[in-house]
């Protein structure tokens, strides 16, 4: 009896730790200057994506840290935080994905001279794709981008800024996208300007310039970024603590090279979904505005893959 008393009184303690960390998490926003949120978007559902290894998972499934998908929405490449690239089909069954085949070969990406990457500067991290067809990959191991004519061509390092050089370990250019003139988007995950914002780099083709900066909301994190069919510039932002990730995304139109009319379409809830970090912004086939979102699982068994879908008001 006592011992049942005891036990009881140790799950009631630990039940009531459980829920005050909760409340703690859910008021977070609030406490850390976060405005109230409404969201916008619409969860159209969630996707858990498992290899189709026979035996076992490839070493190289997971991490996946950035998208991009046609216009249909049909096909996808996929870049892993270690240097793999992978193109697959997406199937869905109405709105909701049903399954994932890979429809090419595993892709090792290639360092300036030819050779597969290795060890510090294998971090590959943001994905983007210009209206000419050419691949850029931020990497934040060794802070730069690289362009690829080709998945398996040598990289072609473009020129680093000196910030570049000054980013910290791990906490380089993150997220990555490409306007529809082709001119390069990266945010840093950390590393913000003196004004306490996130400063935004582009690349037009030349030169490095940093035209702007967007303001901090909270604890979030950039780690993904998008242009829309829209012209819209989508950032996909990651905050995290012992109830797991919550993610925010927000989006700007730019307006004489400049962020206007901020708008904030979802921000979820710890444990809502797994380690977003990559987003992909399109039409389907009604016309509708949809994100198509990628985790990554840290290549551990306490996460997961996953496939997110929003639907997103125009």
């Amino acid at each position: 009896m006592r011992r049942r008393s005891a036990v009881g009184l140790i799950a009631g303690l630990g039940l009531g730790i459980l829920v005050a960390v909760a409340a703690v998490a859910a008021n977070r926003g609030a406490a850390s200057g976060e405005p109230p949120v409404r969201d916008q978007a619409q969860l159209i559902g969630s996707f858990e994506w498992h290899s189709t290894g026979k035996r076992q998972k490839p070493r190289w499934f997971g991490g996946f840290s950035a998208i991009e998908l046609s216009a249909d929405g049909n096909s996808m490449l996929v870049l892993t935080d270690r240097s793999h690239l992978l193109t697959s089909r997406i199937r869905r069954d109405g709105d909701r994905i049903v399954g994932i085949d890979p429809s090419g070969p595993v892709v090792f990406l290639r360092t300036s001279r030819g050779k597969p990457m290795t060890k510090y500067v294998i971090d590959s991290e943001g994905l983007a794709i210009t209206p000419d067809g050419d691949l850029f990959i931020s990497f934040e191991g060794v802070s730069r981008v690289a362009r690829y004519s080709a998945p398996t061509a040598p990289a072609q390092v473009l020129p680093r800024p000196r910030a570049f050089r000054r980013f910290p370990l791990n906490k380089g250019p993150e997220a990555l996208a490409a306007d529809s003139r082709g001119h390069l988007y990266t945010l840093p995950e950390r590393s913000l300007n003196k004004d306490g914002e996130i400063p935004v780099w582009r690349w037009n083709g030349k030169a490095w310039s940093q035209p702007f900066a967007l303001p901090v909301q909270g604890k979030f994190l950039p780690v993904g970024a998008d242009f829309g069919p829209d012209g819209r510039f989508y950032v996909l932002e990651r905050d995290f603590s012992i109830l797991g990730f919550r993610s925010r995304l927000r989006r700007w139109t730019l307006r004489n090279g400049q962020p206007e009319n901020e708008e904030t379409l979802f921000r979820t809830g710890f444990g809502t979904h797994d380690n977003l970090e990559g987003v992909s912004i399109w039409r389907d086939g009604q016309n509708r505005l949809r994100a198509t979102l990628v985790s990554d699982d840290n290549f551990l068994a306490l996460q997961k893959t996953e496939l997110v879908e929003y639907l997103l008001p125009d």
